[in-house]
């Protein structure tokens, strides 16, 4: 049975049929994935966000020829060196697709509705937060100012 309110306990099934805790170890190691994971997390974000930048950087120094966009401008081209392919780019969406894998999943791990499991997880934030990201505020551009967008 799956439960539908926070509960603590030890017995908890995690993402996986073959994930299930029985005994106070295996519940201690899964709270450590959890928590490590949610590290993970952060340092992955920490990483996509200077990949960012560095993408945002290479595209200042090399813009694109001014002939282009006057030939076709309904036309998408595709910019060589210093537009929008660059290898930062293409790092920063890998890096993107890997952190929405993990933030994800432990979205689905905190659903397990276990109390435990829960607190491993923000713990996990926070700290990686306080590791990782405390000094983004300052290297972060806003491209957009809307808070939704």
């Amino acid at each position: 049975m799956m439960h539908m309110t926070f509960y603590w306990g030890k017995k908890v099934t995690l993402l996986f049929d073959f994930w299930r805790t029985d005994s106070w170890t295996s519940y201690a190691v899964t709270l450590l994935a959890c928590f490590i994971f949610a590290l993970f997390y952060q340092y992955m974000e920490d990483r996509r966000q200077r990949f960012r930048i560095i993408s945002a950087n290479f595209r200042r120094n090399y813009p694109p020829p001014p002939s282009a966009a006057l030939n076709a401008p309904l036309l998408y081209t595709f910019p060589t060196v210093g537009g929008k392919w660059n290898s930062a780019r293409f790092a920063t969406a890998i890096v993107f697709g890997i952190n929405s894998a993990i933030g994800y999943m432990l979205m689905l791990a905190v659903m397990s509705f276990n109390g435990g499991v829960f607190v491993a997880i923000v713990l996990g934030l926070a700290i990686g937060y306080l590791l990782f990201r405390i000094g983004d505020e300052d290297d972060v551009s806003v491209d957009n100012p809307c808070a939704c967008a």
